[in-house]
């Protein structure tokens, strides 16, 4: 069994034991942390929707991330990320939820974003937290290490804590 594999299951498990549901709204992972859950047997229990939204204008039309962001802040952001968990959360009715965004390259970069950079956010109920992290290799082993990342925050949030810290 794969890394990805055996973080999901333990996702699930974590969430059967509680009875609560995730949702994914995923840009840069292009559905990577939906595909990771749904491997699992038995994951329609605890897995309620997947949302690819790798242009903009899906952000705001499947997530309602308000338009506007974009063009102040970009869509690999702070502020884009939360929305997008939020929204997620508003629409799917699942308890908890991860978001994702980033630039896997090999183009896109920018001095203040270069390749790698990845924006995860995390949703518990009222609770949200959101962290930017700077991943290395070609475009398949960042997308795979975000996915990883998301999968760890999840299980952390599933034990009620921080998705942050470990």
């Amino acid at each position: 069994m794969d890394r990805l594999t055996e973080l999901a299951s333990e996702l699930g498990a974590r969430l059967t034991a509680s009875g609560a549901q995730v949702t994914t709204a995923e840009s840069c992972t292009g559905g990577g942390i939906a595909e990771a859950i749904t491997r699992i047997a038995g994951s329609s229990a605890w897995f309620e929707a997947g949302y690819i939204t790798y242009s903009n204008a899906q952000k705001t039309r499947q997530l309602g991330v308000p338009a506007a962001l974009f063009e102040q802040v970009g869509a690999v952001s702070r502020e884009v990320v939360e929305a997008m968990v939020l929204g997620a959360v508003r629409r799917s009715g699942a308890r908890i939820a991860v978001a994702v965004s980033g630039i896997a390259g090999p183009g896109g970069g920018s001095p203040d974003k270069p390749i790698g950079t990845v924006w995860l956010a995390w949703a518990d109920g009222a609770r949200s937290f959101s962290q930017r992290i700077q991943l290395g290799g070609d475009r398949q082993a960042i997308r795979v290490q975000a996915v990883e990342r998301a999968l760890v925050g999840l299980i952390r949030l599933a034990a009620g804590e921080n998705p942050l810290e470990g």
